[in-house]
């Protein structure tokens, strides 16, 4: 016969909601009652149905899950490692997915579809202006922002300046002096945005070191595609470049298919070094700033966790970015340079 949470709370001596604190590892609960619950909950038999305690707790047991894309390596990698996160507490993802481009801030995120239907909200790698914030915050409900986190918010992410500023500088430490940057998305302004940091980056390391930039930056959409066009239309213009920052391996990937579309060399005659850490970067040999995206969704969901229930929770997480230099850099050569 089968023991439900009534015959639990009988034989601990207290009541079901209790019973349901308890087992779930809900605050306001003693050590002692905790265990007394444990134990006649284990000698009866009883596994607590995650849908009962939805009802009874009024928590739909389910996070809102917002991001641009699901196919890039950073998002998907977040992704992952926030649902593995949230199953293991037994928690659902509600997966939503808004374009990043000037056309989606006239059709900005909508919190009606996330209203009773969630219990927190996850922002992953989509910069949001300041109304749209303001929006989800009107939910009253936890939130989270990963890689793109606005001012005041709880943010989980990497140093995007720093990391530009690491590469930028491995590049000029090894002699270059005409160094690029292929940035994310051209109408992505917000200061808080990783696009943008990471492009403030790079001007900054270029102008402490005494170096132009101007006319070097070229937007590449954070894909391949985009950073094989944009290298390109950037070797049209400046064919003296002798190195490249990409904001993410996926435009680093596409950029060394387009040196090698123009006979060029990696990296006897340009170096290039992305950020991420992408899998497919170790087969081709891409020199990267590395970080741990499925850590930080994780990490994020775990505090998503812990903020629902009322547990406190730092306001920002900063992961490290480290160089893993897999060959795609080196001292500059004396290439001739030929334009049409």
């Amino acid at each position: 016969m089968a023991h439900g949470i009534v015959d639990v709370a009988r034989a601990a001596g207290v009541s079901t909601a209790t019973v349901s604190r308890a087992l779930r590892g809900l605050p306001n609960v003693t050590a002692a009652t905790r265990e007394r619950v444990r134990r006649a909950a284990d000698e009866l038999g009883y596994v607590p149905s995650p849908s009962a305690a939805s009802l009874a707790s009024g928590r739909t047991r389910t996070i809102g899950l917002i991001t641009p894309w699901v196919a890039h390596w950073f998002f998907a990698n977040v992704i992952e490692g926030a649902e593995r996160a949230l199953r293991a507490e037994e928690f659902d993802a509600l997966l939503y997915t808004f374009e990043v481009s000037r056309e989606r801030r006239r059709r900005p995120v909508d919190p009606d579809v996330l209203r009773r239907r969630v219990d927190g909200v996850l922002v992953v790698g989509l910069p949001l202006e300041a109304e749209e914030v303001a929006t989800l915050e009107g939910l009253e409900l936890p939130l989270v922002f990963v890689g793109a986190g606005a001012p005041g918010q709880v943010t989980v992410g990497v140093d995007d300046v720093a990391t530009a500023r690491r590469a930028v500088a491995h590049l000029a430490e090894l002699g270059h002096v005409v160094i690029a940057h292929l940035s994310g998305e051209p109408d992505d302004t917000l200061p808080w945005s990783p696009a943008v940091r990471r492009a403030q980056g790079w001007q900054a390391e270029m102008r402490d070191r005494g170096l132009a930039h101007a006319g070097l930056e070229v937007h590449g959409h954070f894909d391949v595609r985009g950073g094989r066009a944009s290298m390109h239309a950037l070797l049209d213009r400046r064919p003296d470049v002798t190195a490249v920052f990409a904001a993410s391996d996926e435009m680093a990937m596409g950029a060394v298919l387009a040196l090698r579309d123009r006979g060029l060399r990696v990296p006897q005659d340009v170096s290039v070094v992305g950020v991420d850490g992408h899998e497919m970067g170790e087969h081709l040999g891409l020199s990267t700033m590395a970080q741990n995206a499925h850590e930080q969704g994780v990490t994020a969901a775990t505090m998503l966790l812990e903020m629902i229930t009322g547990t406190p929770v730092p306001a920002d997480v900063v992961f490290p970015t480290v160089l893993v230099d897999r060959g795609s850099t080196a001292p500059p050569c004396d290439r001739i340079v030929t334009t049409v």
